[in-house]
Order: C-alpha cells, then sequence, then structure tokens
C-alpha cells in the first residue's frame, strides 16, 4: 500500500552501493531505500506513512495524490 502516491523505483549502481532507491514526488523529500526492488517498495511504505504523520503533526493536510488530479486518471 502506498496511500495512492506514485512512487518511482530506481536500481542504483554499485559504486553508489546497489539496490534501490524510491521517491514520491507528490511529498517532498519523502524517499527510502532498499536492497532489492521488493524491499525498496515495502519500506517506501513506511516513509510515506511517516511523512504524512510530519504533516498532521504540523497542522499540514496531506497533498491529494497528483493522478487523483488528472482528468483522465
Amino acid at each position: 500500500m502506498t496511500y495512492g502516491y506514485r512512487v518511482i523505483i530506481e536500481p542504483l549502481k554499485d559504486e553508489d552501493g546497489g539496490g534501490y532507491v524510491v521517491s514520491v514526488p507528490d511529498l517532498p523529500g519523502c524517499m527510502s531505500d532498499g536492497e532489492t526492488y521488493e524491499e525498496a517498495g515495502h519500506n517506501v511504505e513506511d516513509a510515506i506513512a511517516c511523512w504524512l504523520e510530519a504533516a498532521g503533526e504540523l497542522g499540514r493536510d496531506a497533498p491529494v495524490p497528483s493522478h487523483e488530479n488528472r482528468r483522465d486518471a
């Protein structure tokens, strides 16, 4: 579950440690990583949950996932 947010999972080069890095374009600074594609996808769920929790503590609304703003989505 990614809370409906689009995630981008990209491989890291071996010289950068290998594995995968994940970013969430709708949530600035929300990133995670993992040794495998599956682990990175799982880890980003925690990152999204923490990002949303911090936004709530600051009294900020969670952004609507960008795909929900598109007319053709």
